[in-house]
């Protein structure tokens, strides 16, 4: 089920109407006076997928929610207002027409950008026009895909040959990776400015093995495959 929207300068509830005009400055904040307070679940997520910002510990007998792009709770910054028992939804100046209003709350952000990042407020309004406020961020990555890993040689000579490995990514920050765990870089071994190339001169034998590269985000990590390095002497 999803609340309809409707323009906020068409058909306005009375009552929102008037709460458009004073909100916020005459109406106090109140944490109500109970462990389980509202809050706001900060998520992250991959560009281009739809997320959902979920809210905990709803007041009891709540009116309506109101959501807010940014750090003040102000008009200006004012997503959406929507009542929870009629489902009357409000748009405001922040509301770029891919969010969307759910039942419990919540908002759903369609197809999300770099530019949807940032922190996000919703305020419960309560009865007598008592308020409370949860605050939460929304972290946008780009999405990581299994990056490739190419060496300019592969069976070389100790101490006579050098080896350069680049990893091919959409992303560029790289770990890499010995015989499936972190590589203990030592004085032989450098990185590219980005990371994304590793060079080792001289070579010698502890450097046979497997290698590979590793991308991630906090949402989703990646291994390339591995490329064995042969190192004769």
């Amino acid at each position: 089920m999803e609340f309809s929207a409707a323009s906020a300068h068409r058909g306005l509830i009375p009552w929102l109407g008037l709460l458009l005009a004073v909100f916020p400055s005459c109406l106090p904040i109140w944490i109500p006076p109970t462990p389980m307070q509202l809050a706001l679940v900060s998520t992250n997520a991959v560009e281009g997928q739809d997320v959902i910002l979920r809210i905990r510990n709803s007041p009891p007998d709540l009116i309506a929610f109101m959501w807010y792009r940014g750090i003040e709770v102000k008009n200006h910054n004012l997503i959406g207002i929507f009542r929870s028992d009629s489902g009357h939804y409000i748009i405001g100046p922040r509301y770029s027409g891919r969010e969307t209003a759910n039942p419990d709350g919540s908002l759903t952000i369609r197809n999300v950008t770099p530019r949807d990042q940032g922190l996000y407020n919703v305020v419960a309004l309560l009865p007598n026009f008592q308020t409370a406020l949860a605050s939460g961020s929304l972290n946008v990555y780009e999405p990581v895909s299994v990056p490739i890993l190419v060496a300019s040689n592969t069976t070389v000579t100790e101490n006579e040959d050098a080896v350069v490995m680049t990893c091919y990514s959409i992303v560029k920050f790289t770990d890499w990776l010995f015989n499936g765990t972190s590589l203990q870089f030592n004085e032989r071994m450098k990185l590219s400015k980005g990371q994304e190339s590793l060079t080792i001169d001289p070579v010698k034998r502890e450097d046979a093995g497997n290698y590979q590269c590793k991308v991630s985000n906090p949402i989703t990590s990646f291994e390339s495959e591995p490329v064995e390095l042969d190192v004769k002497f």
